[in-house]
């Protein structure tokens, strides 16, 4: 038995577009009493982005810790309820959508974890972490042929079926974070968030999993959403890059278009902060450096968000909301100064 490239979706009443999200809110309620909870405010951990990632496309989810990236991939994929706005992953509504849809879509759309540790059931082997979507979506009837697909997966990742029978605790964290993909592969899907894949990995072996995912996306046709802090590693893999600060977008462009014009101030302070390898560029380049701290979800900033750090903020910057407007086409920002 062969693992085949996915079979997309129909996309002709989809355009180009695999994921729309659409105004996307994600507030988790602040509650006092035991008995009668009562509401006294929200975590705006997602506060209305919108944005498309086109089919076989990697769009890069960049930003400061604390800042909605997980939230956000975590509320596409319906791990956390919509508050409101609108998420369609490969024609189906997320937020309304029924129980027949709603399998279809957790078959669709899958999550590699940041924490190869805590991804994985301790308790169960390799053969049963893996083969578990499989099972659960009844795509191999047989558990001969679910065993002939975790070996096979295995292969694909660079595991060896040897090991199908050992536990996770067995494995180093390159190897589980391995296993992990296998896990979101095996469900044949076409869209995956990779929620910070490499940042609890050791620099030799993150290079090894980045290249990995780039040639399961070649293969498979297979479409990312990408939550990093590595703005280098972002660079690498992704077509296109959005920047998120506070639950709210404020830069999304394509990848190239962002590093050699970044319009945004807060994009300007992230990328003054990549190391260049070249010394002297290094201490020729204008570094940025913001004050103060990210002010608290709970109660953000009026008007711009990023107002009280950013260096260029005038009066009004308090006062209004940005629109997110077209510069210039594909290059969307948000901020008066612009």
């Amino acid at each position: 038995m062969t693992l085949d490239p996915v079979q997309p979706t129909d996309y002709a009443s989809l355009g180009s577009n695999l994921i729309q999200v659409r105004n996307l809110v994600k507030h988790f309620p602040i509650t006092q009493g035991l008995i009668f909870e009562k509401q006294v405010g929200a975590v705006k951990a997602v506060d209305g982005i919108s944005f498309e990632i086109r089919h076989g496309e990697t769009l890069g989810l960049v930003g400061e810790s604390g800042c909605g990236k997980t939230t956000a991939g975590r509320t596409i994929l319906a791990l956390y309820p919509i508050t409101s706005g609108e998420v369609i992953v490969a024609g189906i509504p997320v937020k309304s959508a029924t129980k027949e849809q709603m399998s279809k879509f957790r078959q669709k759309a899958q999550m590699i974890f940041q924490d190869p540790y805590a991804s994985l059931n301790p308790r169960w082997t390799v053969s049963a972490i893996i083969g578990e979507p499989i099972r659960v979506h009844h795509l191999l009837p047989s558990v001969q042929e679910r065993d002939e697909r975790v070996h096979e997966l295995m292969l694909l990742v660079g595991l060896s079926p040897r090991l199908i029978n050992r536990f996770p605790h067995e494995f180093s964290g390159g190897q589980r974070q391995r296993i992990g993909i296998a896990r979101a592969l095996a469900s044949n899907p076409e869209f995956i968030v990779c929620d910070e894949p490499i940042s609890a990995l050791d620099v030799s072996i993150q290079a090894q999993v980045v290249n990995l995912l780039e040639d399961l996306q070649d293969r498979f046709g297979l479409t990312y959403l990408f939550i990093a802090h590595d703005l280098s590693m972002v660079r690498h893999i992704c077509d296109r890059v959005a920047v998120m600060y506070l639950g709210v977008l404020v830069e999304l462009t394509d990848r190239e278009e962002l590093y050699e014009n970044p319009l945004h101030p807060y994009t300007q302070a992230l990328l003054s902060a990549v190391p260049i390898p070249d010394p002297k560029k290094d201490r020729l380049r204008q570094r940025v450096i913001l004050t103060g701290d990210v002010p608290s979800p709970i109660n953000p900033p009026s008007g711009c968000r990023f107002h009280p750090r950013c260096p260029i903020a005038k009066e009004h910057c308090q006062r209004l909301v940005p629109e997110w407007r077209e510069i210039k086409p594909g290059h969307w920002v948000a901020c008066h100064e612009v």
